[in-house]
């Protein structure tokens, strides 16, 4: 299959990998600085971390479309905020604001940039693991529909469960995270969302801070009866910027399965991590 693919997206990786590859930030540092690193990489493994951080994360897909040679560039912003309710609990809240541009996805309409829909998940979570080793956080996601364009959301808002439970071993950190999306209002000419999401997750850190990760981002859209399965290998490494530590994590992934118009084969994920003091 051939795709036609836009060159400013190859543009957009290429300045995104030399910034990583040639960024000064990446030199070395002393053996106990080290080990602090590698102590907070693997905490950022951990979706309900008491950490302040903001990943930026740009996916490129390809192959979608009635012929397959639409393409679209997607940065996620997902600030997470650790809320203390008590000694015992914390609220962590988890964001995540799209900001697309894509072209030929859909027939005659050209190409489309701005924001998407905005999911927010908010997980009730204990702040030490069970005597089992389990960490867990459940509560709401919603769905909000702030695109700037027609063709780059749902237009519709929607509601539902969400959770997440993990273990962290020794350097592994293994775990899954759900939710099911029902939409309750919107643009009624628009298809209704009712949609599982289930991401399960495997980690291993290293002593001198890297991570090697792998997960899918499976959906099930129970309206229409398709899957999308992506698996996602990563490698992640993390370095400071001045006393700013900072995760710089590039990957590859394959869809073992999508819908008929959604993306196919491969996708490429850069992703950079920013951990900021708590300031509340």
């Amino acid at each position: 299959m051939t795709y036609r693919v836009d060159c400013r997206s190859h543009i957009i990786v290429a300045a995104i990998l030399i910034f990583l590859v040639s960024s000064p930030a990446a030199g070395e540092i002393g053996n106990a600085q080290q080990d602090s690193n590698a102590d907070l990489a693997q905490e950022l493994t951990n979706p309900l971390a008491n950490l302040v951080t903001i990943p930026i994360q740009m996916n490129l897909d390809r192959g979608i479309g009635p012929q397959d040679d639409g393409w679209k560039a997607q940065t996620n912003i997902q600030p997470v905020l650790p809320f203390d309710l008590s000694d015992d609990w914390s609220l962590i809240s988890r964001t995540i604001l799209p900001v697309i541009y894509q072209d030929d996805i859909f027939p005659g309409e050209g190409s489309q940039f701005g924001l998407g829909d905005t999911t927010l998940s908010l997980f009730l979570s204990p702040n030490r693991p069970g005597s089992d080793g389990l960490i867990w956080g459940l509560g709401p996601i919603l769905y909000l529909p702030t695109a700037t364009d027609d063709l780059l959301g749902a237009e519709k808002w929607g509601a539902g469960p969400t959770a997440v439970v993990l273990t962290m071993r020794g350097p592994w950190t293994m775990g899954a995270l759900g939710n099911h999306v029902w939409s309750f209002a919107g643009d009624s000419d628009r298809n209704d969302i009712n949609n599982s999401f289930i991401q399960p997750f495997a980690a291993y850190t290293w002593p001198n801070a890297w991570t090697v990760s792998m997960q899918s981002e499976t959906t099930y859209d129970w309206k229409n009866e398709k899957w999308a399965v992506p698996i996602n290998l990563a490698a992640a490494k993390l370095v400071m910027l001045g006393k700013l530590p900072v995760s710089l994590q590039a990957g590859v992934g394959y869809w073992l399965a999508s819908p008929e118009t959604a993306a196919e084969e491969f996708r490429f994920r850069l992703q950079a991590n920013f951990v900021l003091p708590k300031f509340y």
